[in-house]
């Protein structure tokens, strides 16, 4: 019997066009997909320069300081000396930016669970799993893990 592979990767292609794909303030969303990103990120690490966001995101540092100066005209991110005392200026997520965050993150959490309203909760827990699973596995190959705040990668936030 051939590997589903095919499958999972139509259905990740589905996936990527709903939820955080929509750009701009749309449906109650106060943050852009880069943004959400971003900010997700620099909550969960601390304080990052532009050349761990670059590395972290794979991203060149153009497309970075462009993200990181709108979020910080916006008022959602702001400079700060390293607090390990390098010599990078860093960028940490102001109460504002948290505050949206936390706002969006909700919405989205809402959604989802509109989305899986008559899903059994074990369902939910083993989608969650598989998931995680599935993104540590593209991490693994990009060599970039996202930290995490519970299980098994929470030791590298």
């Amino acid at each position: 019997m051939a590997r589903a592979t095919g499958e999972v990767e139509f259905e990740q292609m589905v996936l990527s066009r709903f939820g955080l794909a929509s750009h701009g303030r749309v449906q109650g969303r106060l943050l852009e997909k880069s943004a959400y990103i971003l900010l997700s990120r620099i909550s969960l690490q601390g304080p990052m320069s532009i050349g761990e966001i670059s590395e972290a995101f794979d991203l060149d540092t153009s497309t970075v300081n462009r993200q990181t100066g709108a979020a910080m005209k916006a008022g959602l991110v702001e400079r700060i000396a390293d607090p390990a005392g390098g010599m990078a200026r860093k960028f940490r997520i102001t109460e504002l930016g948290q505050q949206h965050l936390d706002q969006d993150r909700d919405f989205n959490v809402r959604a989802l669970d509109a989305v899986m309203a008559d899903w059994p909760e074990a369902d939910i827990a083993q989608f969650a799993l598989l998931l995680r699973r599935f993104n540590s596995g593209i991490e693994r190959l990009g060599s970039q893990p996202w930290p995490r705040t519970d299980g098994p990668d929470a030791s590298k936030v």
